[in-house]
């Protein structure tokens, strides 16, 4: 069992940046990939990023080149760091790890103003 809390989250402006954390407590040496997910209002959950335990990064169109997504294997810490964001990046945003099955967070909001 793995649980995730996500924080980071909040209101900013168009061209702005953020920084998403994702602190997992339980088993975590079993957890693989990890990945942030997020959920926009009438739209189905998407990508976003992921990254593999050795570090192998892959992202959504959307996101390469403004996002970058990291971990911390040590502190076990999922992060996001968010730059040049925009208005369609108004979502909720998930964490999400895989070990024998997949586990979510709460989500945290993120809104961007234009």
């Amino acid at each position: 069992q793995v649980q995730l809390v996500e924080s980071g989250g909040g209101l900013v402006q168009a061209g702005g940046s953020l920084r998403l954390s994702c602190a997992a407590s339980g088993s975590t040496d079993s957890i693989n990939n990890m990945g942030w997910y997020r959920q926009a209002p009438g739209k189905q959950r998407e990508l976003v990023a992921s990254i593999s335990r050795g570090g192998s990064t892959n992202y959504a169109d959307s996101a390469r080149g403004r996002f970058t997504i990291s971990r911390d294997n040590a502190k076990n810490t999922l992060y996001l760091q968010m730059n040049s964001l925009k208005p369609e990046d108004t979502a909720v945003y998930y964490c999400k790890a895989i070990m024998l099955g997949a586990y979510w967070g709460q989500g945290t909001q993120v809104t961007v103003s234009s």
